[in-house]
């Protein structure tokens, strides 16, 4: 059995764990500071680095807790990472990080599911502050101010409003980093957690490409990009490349999923979406499928459906996954054993598992 079809066989069955999980709330008994973090890691870079030890410098005595994305290994993009969680969890607790956890299945989500399971982590973590790096513009200070105020700050088309206040801050659409900040704000306030003064904002360092990094790592020369990484991320990709899934699919489950299934049961499936593709049957090859699916309103909704169709999720079982999420909070990597007990202590949860 290939590594990609372990992941996703285990992934399945700890989705299923999940739901079948019942939620226990507990009251922390650590006052230690948490500064949790979100963030891919795909693969950790200067940037994510530079961002840690800014967090960890401006909190002193505090857990920092890396969430990275977790079932499926699949990107916002629905792209596979480039290495599986385990990996960019020993990666981040080498250069600095406390705890890693598993996040929820990005890749297998909307962005609005994503983003309000991962402000309901946030609150499970009993997290005090939330480091995030931006891209200074002009306009964009203001907006940083009044979410560090705790103001309801939303993303809208062509507009970032202010919903504490009704102003519209700014009229125009943001960049990746700098929307996800917003659609942040957002989803925390609709979940009722007081973010006021808790995020610590760092400004993006130069000469970092993520897209330049991935390059290197499917082509195997990693020369052009060694100075835009730590040491520790380029010996994991040199020296284990066995785990690098970047790029591999199941080919067999999606024409097998798309052939058989009825699509419309399936996150991120509207029925249009669903028939269009199911008149096309039968399908005999990938490229057939990936034919099959319109374009969508992002650059990368046909991978996003692909990795739909690789591992089959129902709208029902989502919405009861995101209901009772996190059910439980699933450690993947830590520093040490008193490190995980204080972690333990701090969080609202009963269900710590690894």
């Amino acid at each position: 059995m290939s590594l990609l079809s372990e992941i996703s066989n285990r992934d399945m069955e700890l989705f299923r764990e999940y739901l079948d999980t019942e939620v226990r709330i507990s009251s922390p008994t650590s006052d230690i500071k948490l500064v949790a973090d979100f963030t891919e890691y795909n693969p950790l870079h200067n940037g994510h680095y530079h961002c840690m030890k800014v967090a960890r410098s401006n909190v002193n005595d505090a857990l920092f807790v890396a969430v990275v994305p977790g079932l499926f290994e699949r990107s916002g993009r629905g792209i596979p990472y480039i290495l599986p969680r385990e990996k960019r969890a020993e990666i981040a607790v080498s250069l600095g990080a406390d705890v890693v956890v598993e996040g929820p299945p990005m890749g297998l989500m909307g962005s609005g599911q994503y983003s309000l399971c991962l402000c309901k982590m946030f609150k499970a973590l009993n997290t005090d502050f939330i480091p995030r790096g931006y891209n200074p513009l002009p306009g964009f200070d203001e907006i940083l101010k009044r979410i560090s105020m705790g103001h309801h700050v939303a993303p809208k088309p062509y507009r970032i409003v202010d919903k504490t206040t009704g102003e519209v801050l700014l009229k125009d659409k943001l960049k990746e980093d700098n929307y996800v900040i917003t659609s942040f704000s957002n989803s925390l306030s609709k979940i009722g957690f007081d973010y006021a003064g808790k995020f610590i904002f760092v400004e993006r360092i130069a000469g970092v490409s993520g897209t330049k990094i991935r390059e290197a790592v499917m082509s195997g020369e990693f020369d052009s990009v060694r100075s835009m990484m730590p040491q520790k991320t380029i010996d994991v990709l040199t020296s284990d490349k066995d785990s690098i899934i970047f790029g591999k699919r199941l080919e067999d489950n999606i024409i097998e999923n798309a052939n058989e299934l009825d699509l419309s049961e399936l996150n991120l499936l509207n029925d249009k979406l669903a028939l269009e593709i199911e008149l096309q049957r039968p399908f005999d090859s990938l490229s057939e499928v990936l034919a099959a699916i319109p374009q969508g309103f992002s650059t990368h909704f046909r991978e996003r459906i692909l990795s739909v169709l690789e591992n089959p999720i129902s709208k029902k079982d989502m919405s009861r996954f995101i209901e009772k999420y996190p059910s439980q909070i699933r450690v993947l990597k830590y520093k040490n054993s008193d490190v995980l007990e204080v972690f333990k202590e701090k969080v609202n949860t009963e269900n710590v598992s690894q």
